[in-house]
């Protein structure tokens, strides 16, 4: 009983202590056959983007990378442009999320020669809508910082955001298909494994 009532106690404690800290939601996988919520957003051409629109025309390769500077980003996002015409061929459409601001994103384009859509998720609610956003610990950036890597001049508003590198394929009826989640940002969804599951 006065066990109980102590682990009550802690918990209302850290709540009134930290409600935002407490409301915070740690990066997580959605699981196949979970429903994928809509978005919109403005790719690295100016052309608008609805992600339901997209799926009337066939099942959504939706990524998140990091940016300009990773070079695991650089490779992934390299090797969906080598194998963009396999993907089409099954009707598929790649799109992909970044907290990167626009100018960061033509840096990505120039690296990676990608053709398909990249959306700047200006206000991370694409990235928060699919639990994949985390923040960079102090640490890290000033790590970060001394090998020449600035995320708030990289992501401007977003600051030290980025995303767990998720990939999923989203099915016509909205459905997940396939779920690629690992917060080790050097493992990456293969194109293999795409093709696969399209």
């Amino acid at each position: 009983m006065i066990g109980k009532i102590f682990s009550w106690a802690v918990l209302i404690f850290a709540c009134w202590l930290s409600p935002q800290v407490m409301a915070q939601e740690a990066p997580f996988q959605l699981n196949e056959g979970e429903e994928a919520l809509n978005f919109k957003g403005v790719d690295q051409n100016g052309k608008s983007f609805e992600l339901y629109e997209a799926l009337e025309k066939g099942p959504v390769v939706l990524m998140f990378y990091r940016g300009f500077w990773c070079p695991h980003c650089n490779k992934q996002l390299s090797q969906m442009e080598d194998s963009l015409n396999f993907i089409v061929e099954k009707g598929g459409i790649v799109v992909a999320v970044t907290p990167e601001k626009p100018e960061s994103i033509a840096k990505t384009v120039d690296k990676t020669g990608a053709s398909f859509k990249i959306i700047h998720d200006k206000d991370l609610s694409i990235m928060n809508t699919y639990h994949v956003a985390f923040k960079m610990e102090e640490a890290l950036l000033k790590k970060y910082k001394k090998w020449g890597i600035d995320l708030d001049a990289a992501n401007g508003d977003n600051g030290p955001n980025l995303p767990v590198p998720a990939t999923y394929i989203i099915g016509q009826d909205k459905k997940i298909l396939y779920a690629f989640f690992d917060p080790d940002y050097k493992k990456r969804a293969t194109v293999g494994k795409i093709l696969q599951n399209l």
